[in-house]
């Protein structure tokens, strides 16, 4: 029988500005990706989110992204990959610190927006990502984006790794994502976007929005925490993978 993780982004509020309903969501999911304070997230935010994950048995991973909480890490900045390294151990410790506090530990590291976007693409970028997170803890699970230079890296790497796919993003013909703001970027319909999955699953590809199939190792569907839809999509995509036949647990 077929095993896949669902994930979600979360842990990504501010003092008093709530973004999504991680409470709900950390029913539905198996692993939460939780912001480090970089580009969203605080320790008050990141203990609680910890705790309901640790309750919950819900994988931890820490979320590192660019230093922009304005632009909630999603515009591109230019960092040398020194910086790059750095700042991902730096959000890792944090992670760490947090996660064994809650009585919980991190299991795996995944990038977060433009700092995902631009290692997608960028292979040294990646590695350097990657390179310093094992640094911190060899034994990490490395979530990276399934048939890009990501996954390329941490299999160089030698690294403990699960390939992701997106359930509520369209990919471009060469399996990277489409661009926000650009048609197809997003798909908001829970139906719409179980069906794609389960499509996805069922095949071992990843499916472009022009129907081109790129075949793909598939271990985790993401879910993206800050979207209205997030926990609606959440069950709906459960609920037709079990129907599949697909068990739902933790890579």
């Amino acid at each position: 029988m077929t095993s896949v993780d669902l994930n979600a982004d979360m842990g990504e509020g501010f003092g008093p500005w709530k973004m999504g309903d991680d409470d709900a969501l950390l029913d539905v999911i198996t692993s939460a990706n939780i912001a480090c304070g970089f580009h969203a997230g605080d320790p008050d935010v990141m203990a609680a989110t910890m705790a309901r994950a640790v309750r919950n048995d819900v994988g931890i991973g820490a979320h590192p992204g660019f230093p922009d909480l304005q632009g909630f890490g999603r515009r591109k900045m230019t960092l040398g990959h020194d910086e790059v390294a750095h700042l991902v151990q730096y959000q890792l410790g944090a992670a760490q610190a947090m996660a064994r506090a809650a009585g919980g530990h991190v299991r795996h590291l995944k990038l977060h927006g433009a700092l995902s976007n631009m290692a997608m693409v960028d292979g040294e970028m990646a590695r350097r990502a990657y390179d310093a997170a094992l640094q911190v803890d060899p034994d990490i699970i490395l979530m990276v984006l399934a048939a890009t230079p990501m996954q390329d890296a941490a299999e160089a790497l030698g690294a403990n790794m699960a390939c992701e796919i997106f359930a509520d993003r369209g990919y471009n013909d060469d399996g990277t994502l489409i661009a926000r703001g650009q048609p197809g970027a997003m798909v908001t319909d829970a139906d719409e976007a179980a069906e794609r999955i389960s499509q996805m699953v069922r095949q071992g590809a990843i499916i472009a929005a022009s129907g081109k199939e790129l075949p793909a190792r598939i271990d985790t569907i993401c879910l993206h925490g800050d979207e209205p839809s997030a926990v609606a999509a959440a069950k709906t995509l459960r609920a037709r993978l079990e129907s599949d036949g697909i068990t739902i647990a933790k890579f």
